[in-house]
């Protein structure tokens, strides 16, 4: 039995996109779009099952000074950087600083804020796994939970799955990431950081669930989103195409 989680050595998030049921009783392509957290992370072995897996293009959506982070390293395949959300230190975080009551609520404004200021960055990164070459895509961030989760719920989304189906999957990140994060929540200085750190770290589903009404509540559809942030109709079905059988 297929399974969409994947064991790349060095990264703990990494999961197919196919396999979805979508609402028009298709399923969605297996091996064909892959989220993850960092491939800067993978060891050698790591490297080597991306490698196997048949991947062709990296679509990295972390900032400039991210990259700059990274240890020299020559990638065994294609990567497209696309920037998704303005550098660390940007005046514009502090006008986000949202005070929400729990993390659901947190999370979603934060994404609704997101797609709404850089729409047009996020639409980037499904025009760059729709133009990527007929091979397996990557797309990853940081940590492979909030870009990452925002870009795999547009193409999921697009591809006919329901939001609901999308919301579980977001909710599975930070399962798959509590190896990392437990010891960060467990270090901090005292009770409200320890608090705030909870609330980062969290995948709540509902927060999913709460950006894609948000998203079709003012654009009608996913295709819609894309559409108003510049994407044309043809590279809106390539997108949609990357996984429908």
């Amino acid at each position: 039995m297929r399974t969409r989680t994947l064991a790349w050595d060095g990264c703990l998030n990494v999961r197919d996109l196919g396999g979805h049921a979508t609402e028009d009783g298709a399923t969605t392509r297996w091996g064909s779009v892959i989220r993850a957290d960092s491939v800067r992370a993978l060891t050698d072995a790591g490297w080597d099952s991306l490698v196997a897996h048949g991947v062709g293009t990296i679509v990295d959506l972390r900032s400039h000074g991210e990259l700059a982070a990274d240890p020299p390293q020559d990638t065994p395949v294609q990567v497209v950087h696309v920037s998704v959300l303005p550098e660390q230190g940007d005046p514009v975080w502090a006008e986000l600083d949202v005070a929400a009551a729990d993390a659901e609520t947190e999370k979603e404004l934060f994404y609704v804020e997101w797609l709404r200021r850089w729409g047009d960055r996020f639409a980037a990164a499904v025009a760059a796994v729709a133009h990527a070459p007929a091979a397996p895509v990557v797309v990853h961030c940081q940590v492979g939970k909030d870009r990452t989760g925002l870009v795999a719920a547009l193409l999921l989304r697009l591809a006919g799955v329901s939001a609901d189906d999308i919301a579980t999957d977001y909710a599975l990140s930070s399962v798959n990431l509590e190896p990392q994060n437990r010891p960060w929540v467990a270090e901090a200085p005292d009770d409200v950081e320890r608090e705030r750190r909870r609330r980062l770290v969290a995948t709540p589903a509902a927060s999913m669930l709460g950006v894609l009404v948000a998203v079709e509540r003012e654009h009608g559809s996913a295709a819609g989103f894309l559409c108003a942030n510049g994407l044309s109709d043809e590279t809106i079905a390539r997108a949609r195409s990357r996984l429908r059988q």
